[in-house]
């Protein structure tokens, strides 16, 4: 693409040669002419001074002499729309790979992409231009939206229900049972496992995270919702709308998550917890069974605590040292006496 097409695709302001050809995008340190790159921030208008890139969007108001640009409201927003236009996703050929195996009862549009060895079982159904790359295996009555990817190695169990635009990475498993069992006459017994797993639309999930179905009921995932590699989910939770879930987390059964949660790394979510909109959940933090983090809350630490407790508990821990080189120092003067 042209400068001046990429200026028009954003709605920018268009600063240089608007005839310069654009084939790629990359980062500040590393574009060269032909590429476009972004720079938002003070830090990174300074770095983009030496760089090389073809085209530079920069936000509105700033300027930046001897570059071509694009002024624009949100440099890394409008960076995400050209990388779109100027590298799309390579689509997969429509039609059916002879070493598939699928139902007779399944239904597939003609726009499926169905890759090697894939598994469709009874009344099984996708959407339009839905992808399912090598290997993946499709359950009983699961019900695939359009535009949906799903990539080598998922497994979705019977009963599952995903929307559309749906992106699910490699070893990732929906619907597998979930983890309840009743201690009596001296063993477990295993609780019924007899719900689905509702994935809504334009939802990611990232490599190799597991949501298992709901016991009686169902586990939901809301809509724009973002989960990182290696998550647990487990039966009967309910995510939000929006919300972003970072690697190794784990959330333990009927917990209720609100509208755009963000939750870091390595979270610890013990069972009937409910955390509520816009709550922030800092890594490694662990909440305890049947708590309530309120609406805006910001926590971290285990057991979790507001963030600005949690910053000064840390600075008393930090004098522990020499509070306790006093203690003995006083110690030894009052043996003495």
């Amino acid at each position: 693409m042209r400068v001046y097409e990429i200026a028009q695709l954003l709605g920018g302001e268009l600063y240089g040669d608007g005839n310069h050809e654009i084939c790629s995008v990359a980062d500040l340190e590393n574009a060269s002419s032909s590429e476009l790159a972004f720079a938002e921030g003070e830090q990174a208008l300074q770095q983009a001074a030496a760089s090389q890139a073809g085209c530079i969007l920069i936000p509105e108001g700033a300027s930046l002499r001897g570059h071509t640009l694009i002024r624009v409201k949100h440099p890394k927003l409008a960076f995400i729309y050209a990388a779109n236009a100027l590298c799309p996703s390579k689509l997969a050929a429509s039609g059916i790979h002879p070493t598939a195996v699928i139902s007779p009862t399944a239904s597939l549009p003609p726009s499926a992409s169905i890759g090697p060895y894939v598994t469709i079982e009874d009344y099984a159904t996708m959407g339009e231009r839905s992808v399912l790359a090598a290997g993946v295996s499709i359950g009983a009555g699961v019900k695939i939206g359009s535009d949906c990817t799903l990539y080598p190695g998922v497994r979705v169990y019977p009963g599952a229900q995903i929307g559309s635009r749906v992106t699910l990475h490699a070893g990732v498993v929906i619907g597998g049972d979930g983890f309840g069992y009743v201690f009596a006459e001296g063993r477990h017994h295993k609780f019924p496992q007899l719900g689905k797993v509702i994935i809504e639309d334009d939802v990611e999930i990232g490599c190799n995270t597991t949501i298992d179905r709901g016991s009686l009921g169902s586990t939901v995932i809301g809509s724009g919702t973002k989960i990182d590699n290696l998550v647990q989910i487990a039966h009967n939770v309910h995510i939000g709308r929006h919300g972003i879930i970072a690697a190794q987390t784990g959330i333990s059964g009927s917990t209720e998550i609100g509208d755009y949660v963000i939750i870091g790394g390595q979270v610890g979510i013990g069972d009937h917890v409910r955390i509520e909109d816009g709550a922030v959940i800092g890594s490694q933090a662990g909440i305890l069974p049947g708590k309530v983090i309120r609406k805006g809350s910001v926590l971290w630490g285990t057991p979790a605590r507001p963030l600005s407790e949690i910053k000064k508990l840390y600075a008393y821990f930090s004098h522990l040292p020499d509070l306790a080189q006093k203690v003995k120092e006083l110690s030894r003067r009052t043996s003495k006496e």
